[in-house]
């Protein structure tokens, strides 16, 4: 039983199914004009596919690119998958939404930037979050951190 509505998950869920339409449309229809995308994502997620290799060389977090050169994005409930090439060596990457950290349309001038719950669920323990301005990145786009409205149990 739990004390009242989790508006935090409850945010995260739908700040991710912005990711998710935006990832449709690019499967869909391809980036318009010059929109492209930076997804990060926590590789040592249980449920993340990618070879061996490239886990070795990113063994906790990884940043792609979907702009130019990315084919067979297609996505399914819980992830999506495309096909990358890294150093000209082709690989299928499956990353499952609850993976993502952070993604970024830097043409439109909009990011997201997700908490990624430790193994067992539970989000890490940490001191209360300060409410703060956005923050820019290169490109300018706006980081909208909803760890500002958490709460820590």
């Amino acid at each position: 039983m739990t004390d009242g509505i989790n508006y935090d998950k409850l945010m995260e869920k739908a700040l991710k199914h912005v990711v998710i339409e935006a990832l449709k449309i690019a499967a869909d229809e391809g980036l318009p004009g010059e929109n492209h995308f930076y997804i990060s994502f926590k590789t040592n997620h249980p449920d993340v596919r990618m070879s061996a290799d490239l886990l070795n060389r990113y063994p906790e977090d990884m940043t792609i690119v979907l702009q130019h050169q990315f084919a067979n994005l297609m996505l399914s409930e819980n992830y999506f998958e495309v096909d990358l090439s890294f150093n000209s060596v082709p690989h299928t990457l499956r990353i499952p939404y609850e993976a993502i950290t952070y993604f970024a349309d830097p043409h439109a001038r909009f990011a997201l930037s997700f908490s990624v719950p430790e193994e067992g669920g539970k989000a890490p323990a940490g001191p209360e979050p300060q409410a703060e301005e956005p923050k820019k990145v290169s490109g300018g786009a706006e980081i909208v951190s909803i760890d500002a409205f958490r709460k820590n149990k």
